[in-house]
């Protein structure tokens, strides 16, 4: 009852203020009509943004630690804003979207979230619509490829056209905290890759649809996942001229294994081999070189079939 009161009184919070909303592109939350103030790219209400005292070490801040949850029964329960009704996950199952992400700051720090936990704005911690809480979600920049992991204990943001509210960390770690918004692409992490990352592992992430969920009121059972031994290593390669395919840019030589051993499951053997380049303190992976762009144009087309996006650059 305590977590339902809990829950009702924020969205009544937010239902109060979108109801003067101007949409802006600098936070998860709607402002009163003449309350903007812009800033160097993007705006921000007037009382809210980024504050004052801004921790100098942001970049160290480390991701969420996901673990497998019981989920909360309150904010599983449906509930109405502005006229739309949203139905959350009752189970960690499949979802993988793209969409804006956004970020709220000063104006919800130190108030309780829909999880009664209290909102920090320089942790690592996300509101959705629609994802269980707790839960916890791996979102990639689709501008630079940049990737966080963060903890879902909130619900928003509600502005049209947005999929995420992150915190002010970790939309300065994807790199669109000045301008306020960015393209992201947002995956709840399950039970299987939970496994994984807890015990280090660095086995291809299928996300098949073998994978079971977990009950929005009993916690499941998780198993100890096994490294595979053809596992691809890390390789800090040179590049040579030519067209390439790039995948993602990863600031975590973890995340960049990953995704290396994933996509190098899918990737074409008659193919030039995928590689991880250093550059500019990230980790780009990249495959190639082909001989032309076309040949670069096909190779990416046919791992997008397979649900792996990239785009294709010359070096």
């Amino acid at each position: 009852m305590q977590a339902t009161r809990r829950q009702n009184g924020i969205i009544a919070a937010v239902l109060a203020a979108c109801c003067c909303a101007l949409a802006l592109s600098g936070c998860g939350t709607a402002p009163k009509k003449g309350t903007t103030k812009k800033r160097k790219g993007g705006g921000y209400y007037l009382d809210d943004g980024p504050g004052t005292n801004i921790p100098a070490n942001l970049d160290q801040i480390p991701d969420a630690v996901p673990k497998v949850e019981k989920i909360a029964s309150g904010p599983s329960r449906p509930y109405t804003v502005m006229g739309t009704t949203y139905t959350p996950m009752t189970s960690l199952s499949y979802y993988k979207q793209q969409g804006i992400g956004s970020w709220y700051g000063k104006k919800f720090h130190g108030l309780k979230t829909s999880s009664g936990e209290t909102y920090d704005m320089f942790g690592m911690t996300a509101a959705h619509p629609t994802l269980p809480i707790p839960s916890y979600a791996r979102v990639t920049s689709l501008e630079n490829g940049k990737q966080v992991i963060v903890r879902v204990n909130d619900r928003g943001p509600f502005l049209s056209g947005r999929l995420i509210d992150l915190t002010y960390t970790a939309a300065y770690k994807l790199g669109y905290v000045n301008k306020g918004s960015g393209r992201v692409e947002v995956e709840l992490l399950l039970p299987d890759e939970i496994d994984r990352i807890q015990n280090g592992s660095t086995t291809p992430y299928t996300g098949t649809a073998s994978t079971k969920p977990i009950s929005a009121f009993k916690l499941g059972h998780t198993h100890t996942a096994t490294a595979s031994s053809t596992k691809a290593p890390v390789t800090a390669a040179a590049v040579a001229s030519g067209w390439y395919v790039q995948f993602g840019a990863y600031q975590d030589t973890g995340n960049a294994r990953t995704h290396l051993n994933r996509y190098s499951r899918l990737w074409p053997g008659s193919y030039p081999a995928m590689k991880t380049v250093p550059n500019g303190g990230l980790y780009k992976l990249m495959a190639g070189p082909f001989s032309t762009k076309e040949e670069a144009i096909l190779a990416r087309q046919e791992m997008l079939d397979k649900g792996i996006d990239g785009f294709v650059v010359r070096k």
